[in-house]
């Protein structure tokens, strides 16, 4: 399904692309994937009520957004591009393109389907560093596949990037449908987006897929939760989304990995 021909014969051009992009190296790489075989996969998308796909566990940070890492079950075209994106050619690519040794993770642990619906909104946050189950996999990159068919500027939920340490700067990147979005996922690369108005029975929808790099040991660098920073919010939620990782410490601690055990 991935136009492999088109972006290996492009590398260059987009590993400089990434290299140049502000406020931190970043790619949107339109056409990804063959239109037709994309526009058959997105005919495939159950709705996500009506097929009880599980609320993502963001809480006070996310409204009306729904996840499904075990996405390839839905129908054969899921595999296929799970197929592509977990290929040793898309890999290489990977690879040459950010100048990292990466690999992405085959169970999709917190990634896969994401569905938001009416009002929904994402929290601008920095990821997660370390998977949930492997230890030694350093979260190094997203790749975020747009689903997005006829998408229009009213609705929002443009994908919005942010250095933490910069001079507050937001890049806003359209969720167009077969765009793909490669980012490295570091402590200082804040992305998110705003409420979004599609019509009713319509969702803002991407696939996710994450890149890990082995680290030497476990925790080779100090492990983080998602950490929150949320903007327009009062003082409560401004302090809840700074002390997320210590509470998710906690609970892990007594209940274990959420993330881990998505569906």
């Amino acid at each position: 399904m991935i136009n492999f021909d088109r972006i290996e014969a492009e590398k260059t051009s987009l590993r400089n692309q990434f290299s140049q992009n502000f406020p931190f190296p970043y790619l949107a790489l339109d056409e990804l994937c063959d239109p037709v075989r994309l526009d058959q996969l997105v005919d495939k998308i159950p709705d996500p009520i009506e097929a009880q796909i599980e609320h993502s566990r963001d809480y006070v940070f996310a409204r009306n957004k729904f996840e499904k890492s075990k996405f390839r079950e839905i129908d054969p075209v899921f595999e296929e591009i799970c197929q592509d994106l977990l290929s040793t050619r898309f890999q290489a690519f990977l690879q040459f393109v950010t100048g990292e040794k990466v690999f992405i993770d085959p169970g999709f642990h917190g990634g896969g389907l994401h569905q938001g619906g009416a009002g929904s909104f994402l929290d601008m946050h920095a990821d997660f560093n370390y998977h949930p189950l492997q230890t030694t996999w350093y979260r190094n990159l997203n790749i975020l596949l747009y689903l997005n068919r006829d998408w229009q500027r009213s609705y929002g939920g443009e994908l919005k990037l942010r250095h933490r340490d910069g001079d507050g700067s937001v890049v806003l990147v359209e969720p167009l449908f077969n765009r793909c979005v490669i980012m490295p996922t570091r402590d200082y690369t804040l992305h998110g987006y705003d409420t979004i108005h599609f019509p009713p029975g319509r969702y803002r929808r991407s696939l996710a897929a994450y890149a890990y790099s082995l680290a030497e040991q476990p925790a080779a660098r100090e492990a983080r939760s998602t950490v929150w920073y949320p903007e327009r919010s009062g003082l409560a939620k401004r302090v809840l989304g700074k002390h997320w990782p210590m509470l998710v410490r906690i609970k892990g601690s007594l209940m274990g990995s959420g993330t881990a055990r998505k569906s």
